[in-house]
């Protein structure tokens, strides 16, 4: 097998596990086969897992990975789950080692289809009964080109309009979650966050997860802003916690913060990330508790930036003042609960 360059980059810094038997959850990683010439299959992903951490289950996360080539556009993303749902069959059959994952499978569906969202959440519930707990819903947008929408958009999943929440086509495709009792995975950009509040206020009953740390942004036109820019995102992720609907995933958008980590000669060490990254990780564990906060790994597309074990061990260090209970709320039980995860 060919060594990358990158992956010859990401060598340099290599960490023994941290607190090797702490059970966690990962619950935010996507696979896909072919994006910018990068394959991440479940085979990339468990040798990213061997890295000594105790990952016991992982949430497969909607990244628009093998939607259907065929049928209606709205039916396409079902395509994604029974491919999810797939990988957890394997995983479950104890031929892949001990994790569990895809436990937790959240998809999409385009509630901007009104009523007619229902019929897809259905149909990704009958293709994985078990597992599939909810949808992640980008509405990442800002005006500056450089930062942009990063998901990018087709016919089968429309970039939504800055307003999409207000929306009554999407408020009615939001009703369809509180009735299936299905989660609401939201990523947007930290200027976005009262928006997500004002949809938290009004659908109290649903549960809802932002992505991200709430997507902080410092590229760009907000470069060389940071105490303002933190100012803001603090005020926001504040209001944002006084909804009790809502839980906070821990991690992600680390290019996004502008602190240029995969611009290093080598890629920092855990104690170098959790030093600079802690203020924002503990604002959100102070506001939302532990037991609405739950760390994420967000490969493969934080491994641009970090090696695997790396980035749990500076969660640990982040964490290393808590309780056992504590700890053991922000790398599993949260997750678990959160998106009722069966690791049985």
């Amino acid at each position: 097998m060919t060594i990358s360059n990158h992956d010859k980059w990401l060598a340099l810094t290599v960490e023994d596990p941290l607190e090797p038997d702490l059970p966690i959850c990962d619950t935010h990683h996507h696979l896909w086969h072919n994006r910018s010439g990068v394959r991440y299959m479940l085979e990339e992903f468990l040798a990213d897992t061997a890295s000594g951490h105790n990952i016991t289950s992982t949430v497969y996360m909607d990244c628009g990975s093998m939607y259907r080539a065929d049928g209606p556009d709205a039916m396409k993303p079902v395509g994604e789950v029974e491919f999810a749902n797939g990988v957890a069959a394997m995983c479950a059959s104890g031929g892949f080692g001990p994790t569990r994952v895809a436990a937790g499978i959240v998809g999409y569906a385009n509630l901007s289809l009104g009523e007619a969202a229902g019929d897809v959440l259905e149909a990704e519930i009958s293709h994985a009964p078990e597992r599939f707990r909810g949808i992640r819903f980008s509405t990442a947008l800002d005006p500056d080109p450089i930062i942009s929408n990063r998901l990018g958009g087709s016919s089968a999943r429309p970039i939504p309009p800055w307003e999409i929440f207000d929306d009554a086509k999407f408020r009615d495709g939001f009703t369809a979650l509180t009735r299936l009792n299905l989660s609401f995975d939201a990523w947007l950009y930290h200027t976005q966050i009262p928006l997500l509040t004002k949809l938290a206020t009004d659908f109290p009953n649903t549960q809802i997860i932002m992505n991200h740390g709430g997507g902080r942004m410092g590229l760009g036109s907000y470069a060389g802003k940071t105490e303002e820019m933190f100012a803001l995102w603090a005020a926001n992720v504040t209001e944002l916690a006084k909804r009790e609907n809502v839980a906070m995933k821990l991690g992600g958008g680390m290019l996004l913060g502008g602190e240029g980590w995969d611009k290093r000669e080598r890629p920092a060490s855990s104690q170098e990330f959790a030093d600079i990254r802690r203020p924002y990780l503990m604002h959100c564990i102070e506001q939302f508790g532990p037991d609405r906060c739950t760390f994420e790994s967000n490969f493969p597309v934080d491994n641009s930036v970090f090696g695997y074990g790396v980035l749990w061990n500076a969660y640990k260090r982040v964490a290393a003042d808590f309780s056992p209970a504590e700890k053991a709320a922000l790398f599993h039980d949260t997750a678990v609960r959160v998106y009722r995860i069966n690791e049985g």
